[in-house]
């Protein structure tokens, strides 16, 4: 049996096309993996960072779901809301 990652790597190797966009989506999903481990790490709920930041709740799931493109005024209220520091970092590709 093969793990995922496996497989995802032989997949990704394999087609040009599905790594261009698999790659395009990358910087979506960890944004949306940050804000959920952000939020668990506050030991917050959704409602909870909602009353906290101003941001419907409806929202934050959203944007946990990967379903939302938050702007950075909505991050800065997100990481206001954890009493959180928001950082943007610029990383050499990998």
């Amino acid at each position: 049996m093969v793990d995922f990652e496996t497989y995802k790597k032989a997949r990704l190797a394999a087609d040009p096309e599905l790594r261009k966009e698999y790659e395009a989506l990358e910087n979506t999903y960890a944004i949306r993996q940050a804000i959920l481990d952000a939020r668990k790490r506050s030991g917050l709920t959704q409602k909870e960072l909602s009353l906290a930041s101003g941001i419907p709740q409806a929202d934050i799931s959203r944007m946990e779901n990967g379903n939302g493109n938050p702007s950075l005024r909505t991050l800065a209220k997100l990481a206001e809301g954890m009493n959180m520091e928001l950082k943007i970092v610029f990383a050499p590709r990998r």
